[in-house]
C-alpha cells in the first residue's frame, strides 16, 4: 500500500494547525493588502483582514508560487511514496492549472485533483482523500474518485452587501445601490466551476428559506435522498463574520435533516475579499462510499 501525502490550500478553510492534527499539509493562500503581502492563517487574522477591508484598503489575492508548491511536494516525497494535491477550483483560480503543469515532471507521483470545489466542499474532499488513502487507494485512484464525484456537491451563499462585488468591478454601482435600497439579499450558487446568481431575496429570512429549499431539492433530486439512520450527505455552513447566524442556521438544517453532520467554518479569505462581512452559506456533499 502506498504511503500518500494529502495536500490542500487554505481556500479549503482548513488551517495549517488542523492539517497537522489530522495528518495532511496545507499551503497558505497569499493576500495583498495595500501592497503588503500576507498569508492566510499565517500572519493575518480574520479580524485584521475585515478591519482592513472596512477601512477601504486595496486588497487582492493571488496563487501560491510554483516554488512554494513544488518545495512542499519535494519535501513530502522524501518520506511519502505519492502526493495528492487538492487546490482551489480551476474555475475560480489558475492555481490548479499551474499545479497540473508542474506535476507533469513527477512521473505520476504527484496527482493534482481538479474537482472544482472551494471552502467547505473542498474541505470535505480533503477528508475524503485522507480516508481513501487509509483504505488503500493509490494517488491516481483517489484523483479519479474525487473528480468523478465533483458535481455531487452544492454551495449556496447569501451576500449581505454588494459593495465588494461593486468594488471588484463584478457589478455596476447602480445595481449595488438598487439592491441596498430594496434590502435585496442576493443568493449565489457555486456548482462545479461556475459561480452564478441563483435568486434575489427580500431580507435575510427569505434568503435563508431559499437556500434551504435549494439544498433540499439537490439532496432529493440530485443526490438520491437523505437517510437519517445512516447519514449519507455531509452538510456545512460557512460565513463571513456571521458566527451567531451560522449557529442558528445549523438548527434549521437539523430540523430538515435529522441526525445530520453539520460543520461550520468561516469562509476563506480568498472568497471574503469579494463578498465582505455578513454572508451566510450552506453546502452539502454526497458521501463517497469508498471513503
Amino acid at each position: 500500500m502506498s504511503n500518500i501525502a494529502i495536500i490542500t490550500d487554505t481556500s479549503s478553510g482548513i488551517t495549517i494547525e488542523e492539517g497537522k492534527e489530522h495528518g495532511f499539509f496545507v499551503i497558505p493562500m497569499p493576500i495583498t493588502i495595500d501592497n503588503k503581502e500576507f498569508h492566510d492563517n499565517v500572519d493575518i487574522t480574520f479580524d485584521e483582514f475585515y478591519k482592513a477591508q472596512a477601512a477601504g484598503s486595496d486588497i487582492h489575492t493571488s496563487t501560491p508560487t510554483a516554488g512554494t508548491v513544488i518545495d512542499l511536494w519535494n519535501e513530502c516525497l522524501k518520506t511519502y511514496d505519492e502526493v495528492v494535491y487538492i487546490p482551489l477550483s480551476s474555475g475560480l483560480s489558475s492555481s490548479c492549472a499551474t499545479a497540473s503543469l508542474l506535476a507533469e515532471d513527477y512521473d505520476g507521483k504527484v496527482q493534482v485533483v481538479n474537482n472544482q470545489r472551494i471552502s467547505v466542499t473542498q474541505r470535505q474532499s480533503v477528508y475524503d482523500a485522507l480516508s481513501l488513502a487509509k483504505n488503500g487507494k493509490t494517488a491516481s485512484e483517489i484523483k479519479q474518485i474525487l473528480e468523478d464525484e465533483k458535481f455531487n456537491s452544492s454551495i449556496y451563499i447569501m451576500l449581505d452587501t454588494l459593495e465588494y462585488l461593486k468594488k471588484g468591478g463584478r457589478i455596476t454601482p447602480a445595481a449595488a445601490a438598487f439592491a441596498k435600497i430594496l434590502n435585496l439579499k442576493p443568493v449565489l450558487q457555486i456548482h462545479g466551476e461556475k459561480l452564478d446568481a441563483f435568486s434575489k431575496s427580500r431580507g435575510i429570512k427569505h434568503a435563508k428559506k431559499v437556500m434551504l429549499n435549494a439544498i433540499k431539492d439537490d439532496v432529493e433530486n440530485r443526490f438520491g435522498g437523505y437517510d437519517p439512520t445512516n447519514p449519507n450527505i455531509w452538510f456545512a455552513i460557512a460565513h463571513t463574520q456571521n458566527q451567531e447566524a451560522a449557529e442558528e442556521f445549523k438548527q434549521d438544517i437539523l430540523a430538515m435533516f435529522p441526525n445530520a453532520h453539520v460543520h461550520i467554518d468561516p469562509l476563506p479569505l480568498v472568497i471574503a475579499v469579494h463578498i465582505g462581512p455578513g454572508s451566510l452559506a450552506i453546502a452539502c456533499s454526497k458521501a463517497i462510499p469508498e471513503a
